[in-house]
């Protein structure tokens, strides 16, 4: 069956005008209907926060659960119904705050959950505190005078965790956020989406270098695999390799073309050059590295789960309580 975007619709947002829920939220309409799964066969699981209303605006099953949470009940969902399609959508406190622990053991396990982070870099819920993924040096009204800590990167803490997929969108682009769904969706295991979105109330223009088309053009790089790393907004810049880290090179200088430009592999089980790709664009003179950046194929928590039950029915005397009963002495009584 056909489905569009309206399909997968429910009851009316409520979230300020102009947050980025409202642009993921329309991207992950319109993904689910291209990927084309009944809508009943999909699970949306949140924990607490902003972002973590979504599931009530999903005509699908869904599970609105409790702060940092989302990716545990998540697993015990995926586990317990293999056949269903699994989303867990947190916000960068909920999902890397209370919620890190599980975050990293999702990766580890290799559950095969779609997990999208929607990172604003601050505790819109609670009123603006500043939150795992907020610069250092923030002020926010937990951090009057700028907080004094380092952030949590996403990427980093995915990679660390021996995560097979990371992928990053901006809400603002709904084409480049339903490829990196529809990416999630297709790979075997946890698939991590980070999408980049501002809380017009109290953190706006976090992510202003990149949150238009324009910005975009001249600021990030849309990574493929296969395709050679090359952006700018005449496709005058790329990549290359130098040492163990990349360089910006400016395409017709010095003889530089295209053929020596790195192309990107997203499938490389090393993730060396795939992180240096997420890390890039935090003032550094790099552009910020959207679409997939690593697509891993390794074994799931979920199969191997279930394998193993079967395993160890197959080698079992009895399969149900009745069977039980018939393995040890039977006594007839008249």
């Amino acid at each position: 069956m056909a489905y569009t975007a309206t399909d997968f619709k429910k009851g009316q947002p409520r979230w300020c005008p102009g947050c980025g829920d409202h642009f993921f939220l329309s991207a992950l309409h319109k993904a689910m209907a291209e990927i084309g799964i009944d809508p009943w066969n999909n699970a949306v699981i949140s924990g607490i926060g902003c972002s973590s209303r979504l599931p009530h605006y999903m005509a699908t099953y869904g599970m609105n659960t409790i702060h940092g949470r989302a990716a545990a009940i998540a697993t015990g969902c995926k586990v317990a119904n293999p056949d269903l399609t699994v989303w867990q959508v947190s916000g960068d406190g909920d999902g890397l705050a209370i919620g890190g622990n599980h975050f990293i053991h999702a990766n580890r396990r290799n559950i095969n959950l779609n997990m999208i982070l929607l990172n604003n870099r601050i505790y819109g819920l609670t009123k603006g505190q500043y939150s795992p993924t907020s610069p250092r040096g923030f002020v926010s009204k937990s951090s009057p005078y700028g907080t004094v800590e380092d952030p949590f990167r996403p990427a980093e803490l995915c990679f660390g965790a021996r995560g097979h997929f990371f992928a990053r969108s901006v809400a603002t682009d709904a084409t480049g956020t339903i490829d990196i769904l529809k990416a999630a969706y297709n790979h075997k295991g946890a698939a991590v989406c980070e999408v980049l979105q501002n809380c017009v109330i109290f953190n706006n223009g976090t992510h202003d270098a990149v949150y238009t088309k324009e910005g975009r053009a001249k600021n990030a790089i849309y990574v493929e695999h296969g395709k050679p790393l090359i952006f700018g907004e005449n496709c005058e810049y790329g990549l290359m390799q130098e040492g163990f880290g990349l360089k910006v090179v400016k395409l017709g200088e010095n003889g530089i073309t295209e053929a020596d430009i790195l192309v990107h592999d997203a499938h490389c089980e090393d993730n060396t050059l795939q992180l240096k790709l997420a890390l890039m664009g935090n003032g550094d003179g790099f552009p910020i590295a959207l679409g997939v950046i690593r697509d891993v194929d390794a074994p799931t928590y979920d199969d191997s789960v279930t394998a193993q039950i079967e395993e160890v029915k197959a080698a079992k005397k009895y399969h149900n309580f009745a069977e039980l009963l018939e393995t040890n002495d039977i006594w007839e009584v008249k």
